[in-house]
């Protein structure tokens, strides 16, 4: 693969990267997404002070605004991966998952 086949992929809509890194990055025809938390792209602040439901959907909110940034949609994810602090949360953020990537 030529270098010129990477392309990072920006846009204000979702928080910028707090780090040496991109939001996204498409390479070879495939589209890597940063991992994403719940912070509100304009005012960098957290959402949703430990409520999971207003936090996923916020992460959620964020990754879709990369994905449309890259010309891409829910439809084309194959993989994600999420880290929960408690394992109780599971069935709320899985329900607010499926919203978004139901098949």
């Amino acid at each position: 693969m030529e270098l010129d086949q990477i392309e990072a992929v920006q846009t204000n809509q979702a928080p910028s990267p707090v780090g040496p890194y991109n939001q996204a990055i498409k390479a070879g025809g495939m589209l890597f997404c940063s991992g994403q938390i719940a912070l509100h792209p304009i005012t960098g602040e957290m959402v949703g002070a430990g409520d999971v439901r207003l936090e996923t959907r916020q992460v959620l909110s964020n990754l879709k605004a990369v994905l449309e940034a890259a010309h891409c949609s829910a439809e084309r994810v194959v993989r994600t991966t999420v880290f929960l602090v408690d394992l109780a949360d599971f069935s709320d953020v899985n329900s607010i998952y499926a919203e978004m990537f139901s098949t």
